[in-house]
């Protein structure tokens, strides 16, 4: 999954509609899903942008290599798609697939202190980036933390030792001077 913003209430967001594709009305998806095409699951979609939100039911959608498309119920004009660009996709959490027990949601990491072996507290996750290699998790320095640095750390067996989300913490072997 990518990095997204999260909506308030129980929504995550899973995607972004880039643009319109064709001329019958279909969008270009920017997909936050791993795979791509796992946003085509959701068939409600609600679409934020801007303090607006729209709730749509995806009609059809496909994977054109690296870009996903998709047909929304009731939109079949190409002008009237282009006005759909920018909007998030969300969906409700509670319909997101259960995970293995030491698996994570990112939203569910964002916001978490960041504590290493030495007790010190580098900051709290904002947010997570896909790098290809391995996801980094991008901790931010706030009011508590160490210093004002803001650190990448990889999101990795050998860099995160814990995840508690009861305690709203993740430990980490990683030396505040690095």
């Amino acid at each position: 999954m990518q990095h997204s913003p999260t909506p308030a209430g129980d929504l995550v967001v899973l995607g972004k509609i880039t643009s319109v594709y064709g001329i019958r009305g279909e969008v270009k998806i920017y997909s936050y899903t791993d795979p791509l095409d796992n946003l085509l699951q959701y068939r409600r979609w609600t679409l934020i942008r801007d303090g607006e939100v729209r709730q749509v039911e995806l009609a059809s959608g496909r994977l054109h290599g690296k870009v996903l498309t998709a047909r929304i119920k009731g939109l079949d004009d190409r002008e009237e798609a282009r006005g759909y660009a920018g909007f998030l996709i969300c969906v409700p959490r509670s319909e997101l697939p259960a995970l293995d027990a030491d698996e994570y949601y990112w939203y569910q990491l964002e916001g978490l202190k960041v504590i290493n072996q030495d007790e010190q507290w580098l900051g709290r996750i904002d947010h997570l980036l896909e790098t290809g290699a391995n996801d980094v998790m991008v901790v931010k320095p706030c009011s508590g933390s160490l210093d004002d640095r803001e650190r990448l750390l990889p999101y990795t067996a050998q860099c995160v030792l814990q995840v508690d989300l009861a305690a709203g913490e993740v430990r980490v072997d990683w030396d505040a001077d690095f």
